[in-house]
């Protein structure tokens, strides 16, 4: 790690950041957060448990129980792994490099060219500095019972909150520890879906007495990515997208020989990197550099502004292997369905037109033996607009006449906010009375593990708050340090308060 003796305030808090950035937490991946974690809470005092999925929770005595509110403070153990290229990284290993950084003038946290896991880290650390805050009697809480609980594989599939232990959910109130703006509480959520396409590919060899080939390769890179959710009404670009509209227009005009096509990892991140190997004629090459750098100024005059550090490559390969190509078929329908598929905002709320209402992702395409798979993600505040957006993806696939199957992974419901809640007028009125100003309330076009919890415990009110953290799912990510501090003031307050 670099100098981040400027991490001072809130102690107990950055304490804990930095000794999990020390510990390998990618989703599947919580056994050794996990122990660690409970170490932590079991030496501060508290009882722990732990679910047949892996969920960790920690409480104390609970002698005052029937008289007593209980609050749950939830994080996940979990975060997403994504790292640039050019970066060695094994996230099964490696600790995380974090550095400080200077951002629109002030001091931001961040990881050499990876991701930082502050999406859930910051949750984590909050929650074991309140725990030794109490330990240590640098605070005191009269009137509340505090659970901490911890769950697993959020960014992947929610799968700790779906197979959560119910008696984990025992309380009254739950702070959600997530997310992300620091002015900002959470009260609602979208509800969300993946659809996945598994092509069987077909293909054909390269005959060297009929034509002669030119293999060329194509690379987008340099796009911010972003979360799929709250990220996908900024104009950010899609790199599969990009370099579907390419192909397309190259096989359109100029026959392509394609032999693979990958892009994108996650089904909740926007495709930041997407990469094809293609053959065309040999009479063809010049042809088809000519339009491959006119589409590229194209699309680059387009989003440019947006996508200011945007890589769009192509070039021969040299001493490239023969390989298997594509069917024409295969070829020529794929990349009809990939320059077709929505990708996007679908709809906007009638009443705030900030708010994304239903949305999809073109997330991943990847390659193994004779097997493609294109991964959408849907998004909706409504069930219905969810099915129906869904639908109309599976339609495509079917379109496209291709040997395929259509699979469902992570379905999860939305989280209908509450106005009138007692728990949001107590975090109202301690941010009002810390702050001076009135908070922002929202619901967000994310899932979040809270939508899930609530349909298990219809009574448990809840709210998400956290420090602001920006690039989040990518290695842009960062959090802004002195919002730390404030959630932290914030959080205090905010137990104190509740009777």
């Amino acid at each position: 790690m670099n100098d981040l003796e400027e991490l001072s305030k809130p102690e107990h808090f950055w304490k804990y950041f930095q000794a999990i950035s020390e510990i390998p937490r990618c989703s599947g991946n919580e056994e050794h957060i996990r122990a660690f974690i409970k170490e932590q809470c079991e030496r501060l005092g508290y009882h722990t448990q732990i679910d047949d999925v892996g969920n960790l929770i920690a409480f104390p005595n609970l002698d005052d129980q029937k008289i007593n509110k209980i609050v749950i403070l939830q994080s996940h153990m979990d975060m997403v792994c994504e790292k640039n290229k050019a970066i060695s990284h094994n996230f099964q290993k490696d600790p995380l490099n974090l550095e400080i950084i200077e951002y629109r003038g002030e001091k931001w946290l961040t990881a050499k060219g990876t991701t930082l896991g502050a999406d859930n880290g910051v949750g984590i650390a909050f929650s074991l500095a309140l725990l030794e805050a109490l330990f240590n009697n640098d605070l005191t809480i009269q009137k509340p019972i505090i659970k901490v609980l911890f769950t697993v594989e959020e960014e992947k599939g929610l799968t700790g909150a779906f197979n959560i232990d119910p008696t984990f959910l025992r309380g009254d109130y739950l702070l959600n520890l997530d997310s992300e703006e620091d002015d900002t509480f959470t009260i609602g959520c979208a509800g969300g879906i993946n659809t996945t396409g598994l092509i069987r590919l077909s293909y054909q060899k390269i005959n060297e007495d009929s034509r002669r080939l030119r293999p060329i390769r194509l690379a987008i890179s340099g796009l911010k990515g972003g979360h799929s959710g709250v990220d996908i009404n900024k104009g950010r670009a899609n790199a599969i997208k990009i370099i579907s509209k390419i192909l397309w227009k190259g096989n359109d005009q100029y026959h392509i020989y394609l032999t693979s096509l990958t892009g994108g990892n996650l089904p909740n991140a926007i495709p930041r990197e997407a990469e094809a190997l293609f053959y065309v004629e040999e009479n063809s090459v010049d042809n088809v550099f000519s339009l491959l750098e006119q589409t590229k100024t194209e699309i680059e005059l387009g989003i440019s502004k947006v996508e200011p550090n945007m890589n769009i490559e192509f070039s021969e390969v040299e001493d490239m292997q023969k390989q298997k190509i594509f069917s024409q078929k295969i070829t020529d329908k794929l990349l009809h369905l990939l320059y077709v598929m929505p990708n996007g905002p679908i709809s906007y709320h009638s009443k705030n037109r900030d708010l994304v209402y239903t949305s999809t992702n073109l997330a991943s395409i990847r390659m193994d033996s004779d097997i493609l798979t294109i991964i959408t993600s849907q998004r909706s505040l409504h069930e219905i607009s969810k099915t129906i957006i869904q639908e109309k993806i599976i339609a495509l696939f079917e379109l496209a006449d291709l040997d395929l199957e259509i699979t469902h992974k992570g379905g999860y419901p939305g989280w209908q906010p509450n106005f009138d809640s007692e728990l949001l007028k107590i975090a109202k009125n301690s941010y009002l009375n810390l702050f001076k100003e009135e908070p922002n309330v929202q619901t967000i076009h994310a899932g979040l593990e809270t939508g899930i919890m609530k349909e298990k415990a219809p009574n448990l009110e809840m709210i998400s708050l956290g420090p602001t953290v920006l690039g989040g799912h990518s290695p842009d990510e960062k959090l802004r340090i002195n919002s730390v501090a404030k959630i932290w003031s914030l959080l205090i307050d905010l137990v104190q308060n509740i009777r």
